[in-house]
């Protein structure tokens, strides 16, 4: 008997769904979509809007510049989707102010059936929906974006990336930066061996590389991958 592949769903949510069509039309995500390893559904926001606006932003309370987005349309939307079996699945708000997203974080996330992605934009979402709809807040980084959605495409793709069969090979995923917490992946070369961009200048790819011992190879990729993390880790003066 075969074993059940896993699989996973992502539900967007945002009030620009027709954002992340051509990235997710595209190369590894569209062939794991192909191949029904991933289910990526775009939902627009405004559909559980209220009103003939299709509002789903207002004024802060207590003043201050921008506007923010409303509680109600969020909690709708996720009571639409009808999430049975909690405990496969997770709803996860895109925020500033979230816990920094990381690879071991989309380790993690890859071991749930569905995951619900929640899109901000404009100053921020009303602090209800963090409260009481999302589990968790995520951040790709110490700084602010227009909105929601390319944080949620790096989610995407990097939990995508942890289902068996969505990459091809496994060993690519071993091998990739970041598996090993704050450890980079080693330096990539492939032909020309010997590349000129002008007369008297080389770009010799490195001499190890090209002789065939697999042994030192190894042993050479470790050493430079170790370098390159204490680089990334020194910090700039």
């Amino acid at each position: 008997m075969s074993k059940t592949k896993k699989k996973i769903r992502f539900d967007i949510i945002s009030i620009f769904p027709q954002m992340f069509e051509g990235y997710f039309s595209e190369s590894i995500i569209a062939r794991g979509r192909q191949q029904k390893l991933l289910d990526i559904r775009l939902h627009d926001l405004r559909r559980w809007s209220e009103g003939r606006h299709r509002q789903v932003d207002d004024r802060p309370f207590g003043g201050g510049p921008g506007m923010v987005m409303m509680v109600g349309p969020f909690f709708r939307a996720i009571k639409s989707l009808r999430l049975l079996n909690r405990q496969k699945s997770r709803i996860i708000l895109m925020s500033a102010k979230g816990r920094r997203f990381t690879h071991r974080e989309a380790v993690r996330l890859a071991k749930y059936d569905r995951l619900v992605l929640l899109c901000g934009r404009y100053e921020g979402v009303d602090e209800r929906v963090a409260k009481h709809i999302a589990d968790e807040e995520l951040s790709v980084g110490d700084f602010v974006l227009t909105g929601g959605e390319l944080a949620a495409m790096i989610v995407v793709d990097a939990v995508s990336r942890q289902i068996p069969g969505v990459l091809g090979k496994k060993e690519s995923l071993n091998q990739e930066s970041h598996v090993e917490d704050g450890v980079t992946e080693y330096p990539q070369y492939t032909r020309p061996a010997d590349f000129s961009p002008v007369r008297g200048q080389r770009w010799p790819t490195p001499k190890i590389l090209l002789s065939g011992d697999h042994q030192k190879i190894e042993t050479w990729r470790q050493k430079k991958a170790q370098e390159t993390s204490k680089k990334l880790q020194t910090k700039t003066k």
